[in-house]
């Protein structure tokens, strides 16, 4: 019953697949108009729209710079996802020696959870407490920096390689705009991540080697007055600020209105020209750029729920579009504008083939082909009738009747033979004395045939 299912349910997305593609199957011409963005005084620069991955913005995005701090996301993403909040960190000697510049003047043999340090990592870009989530986390600092490759390798990074956790000056630690996109995007889709590059101020209590609460500030000037009230911006959601004499300023920056959620990266520049770059180029994707919902505005595939998959038989589709996925184009724009095209790059069990959108010869969006669980009901014409009952106990219980056509033969064969059998006996015992009599008649028969022929004999010798 369960190959039955398999193959019947295989059969059912294939062919409600091959409805989805029947549909208006065209390409749409997308017309060759982009917004102009504004002018930035920033070398190196990205824009991305982090729910589609579209680049709406960049400016030498593939150039290889140092990133300083910003470096960090790619810390607190590992330690996120390799350690739990609550762990004990225990500042080495190393963590203390071998770091500079910013920090929170922790000692040799301080603990802190792992929660704390993280915060003093985002907010108040402390190297020693990078070091010492880096340490706890990959055993040693050189195993870390490893994850750290092995993880931006990953995200599809192409220009990028770490030297240290800290982003502390190291001419082998460098990576580009676009690249640190991807690793700011990975890092804002964990949850843990936006609450802590979210947060405008955080208190570390007393540790065993400070008496005294340490009081944290965010230092991203747009979303909270580290220094200033001027440049902060009412839409920023968190980000990571950097600096080294060689970096110069380097910052990576969310934001997020009307359903889109924006990241800017921008690195080598000169202060303030981050703050600046970053909202105007925020204030220009508000402005010119909005979401559509795929599933909600694509017609030239699917018409409606329901497909038919039989003669006789309607269900509901096998195949449908992911409900959440969307595309970003300009607002002087319709959603057919986009080009659309499937792909069969990226399978698996769930997934049978991707929706890809163009826009202006850009990638603006993309949508899972998805298979829906619906159920696999009978048809008229099976070869087998199965009953199915589901009774609610602490395991789901399924009890089956399969009723083969072999099966249903064998039983009127062996009921017909039955029938039989019970006639010819019936038949035999009402003539069981006729058919006595006439044995012994034939019997009779016999011995007066011999006794004739015996007397004949004697006749003839006699006369002899």
């Amino acid at each position: 019953m369960r190959r039955a299912n398999v193959w019947k349910k295989a059969a059912c997305v294939a062919l409600s697949l091959l409805y989805f593609l029947q549909i208006k199957p065209q390409v749409v011409q997308a017309a060759d108009y982009w917004p102009e963005g504004p002018e930035v005084q920033s070398p190196s620069v990205i824009l991305m729209e982090m729910s589609t991955g579209t680049v709406l913005y960049e400016k030498n995005s593939d150039e290889r710079n140092y990133p300083a701090s910003i470096t960090k996301i790619m810390t607190t993403l590992l330690a996120l996802e390799n350690s739990d909040l609550n762990e004990v960190v225990t500042f080495s000697d190393d963590a203390i020696n071998n770091t500079e510049g910013s920090g929170i003047y922790r000692d040799y043999g301080e603990q802190m959870t792992m929660e704390q340090c993280l915060y003093a990592v985002m907010l108040n870009s402390a190297n020693e407490c990078a070091y010492a989530v880096a340490e706890h986390v990959g055993g040693t600092v050189e195993h870390f920096v490893d994850m750290m490759n092995e993880k931006a390798a990953e995200l599809g990074c192409t220009n990028t390689h770490f030297a240290n956790p800290h982003g502390l000056f190291d001419e082998n630690h460098y990576t580009t705009a676009h690249d640190m996109a991807l690793i700011a995007k990975a890092a804002y889709q964990n949850e843990t991540f936006r609450i802590i590059t979210g947060t405008a101020r955080y208190t570390i209590p007393p540790t065993n080697k400070h008496d005294e609460p340490t009081d944290l500030q965010n230092h991203n000037e747009m979303l909270y007055p580290f220094k200033t009230l001027k440049y902060r911006y009412e839409y920023c959601t968190g980000g990571k600020t950097g600096y080294t004499d060689i970096a110069r300023s380097t910052l990576v920056t969310y934001a997020e209105k009307d359903g889109m959620s924006l990241v800017c990266v921008v690195m080598h520049t000169e202060s303030p020209n981050q703050w600046t770059d970053s909202r105007n180029l925020f204030d220009y994707a508000f402005d010119n750029f909005q979401l559509f919902n795929i599933a909600d505005n694509e017609t030239r595939y699917m018409d409606s729920e329901a497909v038919e998959v039989g003669a006789l038989n309607n269900n509901k589709a096998f195949v449908d579009i992911d409900a959440n996925a969307n595309i970003v184009l300009p607002k002087t724009t319709d959603f057919n504008d986009a080009a659309s095209e499937i792909t069969y790059d990226d399978v698996s069990e769930n997934v049978v083939g991707t929706l890809a959108y163009t826009y202006a010869g850009r990638q603006v969006g993309k949508a899972d082909i998805v298979t829906t669980g619906a159920v696999v009901d009978g048809y008229i014409f099976d070869n087998q009738s199965e009953v199915e009952q589901e009774t609610d106990t602490e395991e789901e219980t399924v009890s089956t009747v399969r009723i083969r056509p072999r099966t249903i033969l064998l039983i009127v064969a062996g009921i017909l033979l039955a029938v039989g059998l019970i006639f010819a006996g019936k038949k035999f015992y009402d003539n069981y004395y006729i058919i006595r009599h006439n044995r012994e008649v034939r019997r009779n028969r016999k011995e007066q045939f011999r006794q004739i022929k015996s007397k004949s004999r004697r006749r003839r010798r006699h006369r002899r």
